[in-house]
Formats: structure tokens, C-alpha cells, sequence
């Protein structure tokens, strides 16, 4: 989580001026496609919703000319597809913001059980919001995976065997 898209120098929540709130996704392209991740981007929000503020704008941000390309051809696809008008932009990356403590890994800080766990693994506050374990567990804390993708992958996500069966049982139901 943090800001992107705006001038202000070093925004912060009460503070963002003209940026939105965004997230940030390293991805390895010989795993997913840029293609792949447009359509998960699509398939994730409600790009035909017009934004109330430009803190809450939907956007790509491009890196190259080549994901410019890809990111405006997806966008006149999915207008077409959803026969009306997408309010996506489609911004030039210049720098990203991560933003404050407090905003990030939010389903996961309402765990504190599995958060003092992640947190003693990565001190650091930079290696926390890094770390894929943390972003998949978050992601599963929110809703977004299935008991079945859980059970294979538990062990890969650095937990201790209490945590492990803790977050198994908040997934998947109590055994």
C-alpha cells in the first residue's frame, strides 16, 4: 500500500495532494504476464465506477511504452466488453510512496497472534511489506484465496506450527 501519481513530495495519509492511493506489484514475468496481471486488474474492481476524489482514481501505472500499449488496448477492450465508459487512467510511473505503518498488511493486523509472528521474522519494516508470505496471508485474511490453495502452500509461508494451525482454522474452518 502506498501513493502514487501525484507532485506532492513525500505524501502521507492526511497529506496525499494530488496522489492516489495505490499498491505496488513486483511480479516475475516468466510466471505471470503483464497480459495476466491486466486481466486480474480488471477483474478486480469496477473500473466503470467514476472516483469520487483523485485519491481513490483506478489507474495503471505504466513503466515502459510497451505496457503503455498493452494497458490502452485492455482498457478499449474492457470498455467494449462492458459496453460503457472506464474511468481507468493510464499514468506514466514516476515514483511510488509506501505509506505509513499503520496502513499496511491491514487484514493481517487484526491478528495479532500471526502479525508478532511475521513481525519478529521481519523486524524491518521494508522486509515485512516486502515479503510474499506476509502478502499472502494478508490476502488470505482478506478473503481472497481457498482453504484447498492454503493447504498447499502452509508450509512455505514461514509460520510456526501454532500459527500454521491458527491460520488454517481462521481459512478453512475450525478442524
Amino acid at each position: 500500500m502506498g501513493y502514487s501519481g501525484g507532485t506532492t513530495r513525500n505524501p502521507e495519509y492526511h497529506n496525499l495532494g494530488d496522489h492516489a492511493e495505490t499498491i505496488q506489484i513486483v511480479y516475475d514475468q516468466t510466471i505471470l504476464s503483464y497480459r495476466d496481471l491486466l486481466d486480474l486488474f480488471w477483474s478486480g474492481h469496477r473500473p466503470t465506477r467514476r472516483p469520487w476524489s483523485r485519491q481513490y482514481i483506478s489507474a495503471i501505472f505504466y513503466h515502459n511504452s510497451r505496457q503503455k500499449t498493452r494497458a490502452l488496448q485492455a482498457k478499449e477492450e474492457e470498455a467494449v466488453k462492458r459496453d460503457s465508459e472506464v474511468y481507468t487512467e493510464i499514468i506514466s510511473f514516476e515514483r511510488f510512496y509506501p505509506a505509513e505503518n499503520y496502513h499496511q498488511k491491514h487484514a493481517l493486523q487484526r491478528y495479532p497472534d500471526l502479525l508478532k509472528e511475521y513481525r519478529t521474522i521481519y523486524p524491518d519494516m521494508r522486509d515485512f511489506n516486502a515479503s510474499t508470505a506476509v502478502a499472502r496471508v494478508n490476502g488470505y485474511l482478506a478473503g481472497y484465496g481457498r482453504c484447498d490453495r492454503l493447504k498447499t502452500e502452509i508450509d512455505s509461508l514461514g509460520l510456526s506450527s501454532s500459527g500454521r494451525k491458527k491460520l488454517l482454522s481462521i481459512i478453512c474452518g475450525s478442524p
